[in-house]
């Protein structure tokens, strides 16, 4: 990446029910401009996109609604159950992905944003790490996780496991990222946290770029 002058982005990551949804919220409250992977993986699979005429002739009208629309569920229960397709899943979209967070970038910074956080379950998969000057991520213990994922997406034990499992572990996320959040406990103390990092990184962000100022 070219990067554009006086930009910082920060890649927010983790592990799925971790809360790095909350996490994020909060760091948007701080003046963070915010990018969102996920927001920007169900637009490019609406109905008659690119993308979403590429995934069907990999995996079959099967996984679509009788509107055309993407049967979310049904695609996921495909690959997260089956790496290899999971791999072949992402290596179909992650291209229109990370090009749109290109170009996300490129308006933020148009428009006087200069910090930028980009929140992307699939930071390093993807490869939008690299786009990335300091990379966050939020972990909690498994059994949190799974329960949060349960409530939260309304799945059997089963489905969530398998969720959890096709990702990275939380070794690989202490290992490559600048900052962790711990997020066992939910709201409490994360507000702290999130505010006291925040400060860290404008601090970092001013020092870095004070000639710019």
């Amino acid at each position: 990446m070219n990067h554009l002058e006086g930009v910082m982005v920060v890649g927010l990551t983790g592990q799925t029910g971790s809360g790095k949804t909350t996490a994020c919220r909060k760091f948007m409250e701080n003046g963070f401009a915010v990018i969102n992977a996920d927001e920007i993986a169900r637009n490019i699979m609406k109905p008659d996109s690119v993308c979403l005429r590429e995934v069907t002739d990999f995996f079959g009208t099967e996984i679509l609604n009788e509107d055309k629309s993407l049967n979310r569920q049904g695609l996921a229960d495909i690959v997260f159950n089956n790496p290899k397709k999971l791999e072949q899943l992402n290596s179909i979209m992650y291209p229109h992905i990370t090009s749109e967070i290109l170009s996300l970038i490129r308006v933020n910074s148009s428009e006087g944003k200069k910090l930028i956080l980009l929140d992307a379950p699939t930071l390093f998969e993807s490869r939008a790490d690299d786009f990335c000057e300091i990379i966050i991520s939020v972990i909690a213990d498994e059994a949190t996780r799974l329960q949060r994922i349960i409530e939260r997406d309304h799945l059997t034990p089963e489905q969530a496991q398998a969720r959890m499992n096709s990702q990275h572990n939380e070794k690989f996320f202490v290992d490559n990222s600048d900052f962790i959040i711990r997020n066992n406990d939910g709201m409490s103390g994360l507000d702290e946290i999130v505010n006291e990092m925040s400060d860290k990184i404008k601090c970092y962000y001013s020092n870095k770029f004070k000639d710019l100022e």
